[in-house]
């Protein structure tokens, strides 16, 4: 048997991908500035801070494969796999600029890192949530195609009439 694709669907995921995959060209060119910024930030301070300030080093490069698995996803992009890698690029973000925040005197980490860091971490938020919206209305719209619910609320019955009906209560 063969599976109709969904018009509305098709519009939606090619859509979303078209604006996803837009979005996520900015946020790699951005991120990707923030890693060697930050290598120039950290060059100054002593021995005894360095080890304490390597932190921020391990995620900037988390960061950065998560931007090259961002980079990966394509021109058309499937809306569930951009919300997840999305999802974990805002979850390196929230965790780094915690830590930027409690460490940034001690490793004489620059403002204008911590600036560029937060406006990146607000894109991705950005991102995630429309893309993790469209996989949402795409798993819905998915749903209901399995359940026999097109356009006019199918699921038995003919298109004029709609669905078949059971009686209700006693017979």
């Amino acid at each position: 048997m063969m599976s109709r694709s969904h018009p509305a669907r098709a519009t939606i995921g090619a859509k979303a991908g078209t604006a996803i995959g837009s979005a996520i060209g900015s946020l790699a060119t951005a991120a990707l500035v923030a890693v060697p910024l930050m290598a120039a930030g950290t060059a100054g301070p002593a021995r005894a801070q360095a080890s304490s300030c390597e932190k921020l080093r391990e995620f900037l490069s988390e960061r950065q494969e998560l931007v090259k698995r961002v980079n990966g996803l394509g021109k058309k992009v499937n809306a569930k796999d951009a919300c997840a890698v999305f999802g974990q690029l805002v979850s390196n973000g929230s965790n780094a600029l915690k830590w930027v925040e409690a460490n940034k005197d001690w490793c004489q980490i620059p403002d204008q890192f911590s600036t560029g860091l937060k406006n990146d971490h607000e894109k991705a938020v950005s991102i995630r949530g429309r893309a993790c919206q469209v996989a949402a209305q795409q798993a819905q719209m998915e749903k209901r195609a399995k359940e026999g619910g097109g356009l006019l609320g199918g699921g038995g019955g003919d298109i004029l009439t709609g669905p078949t009906r059971i009686p209700q209560g006693a017979l």
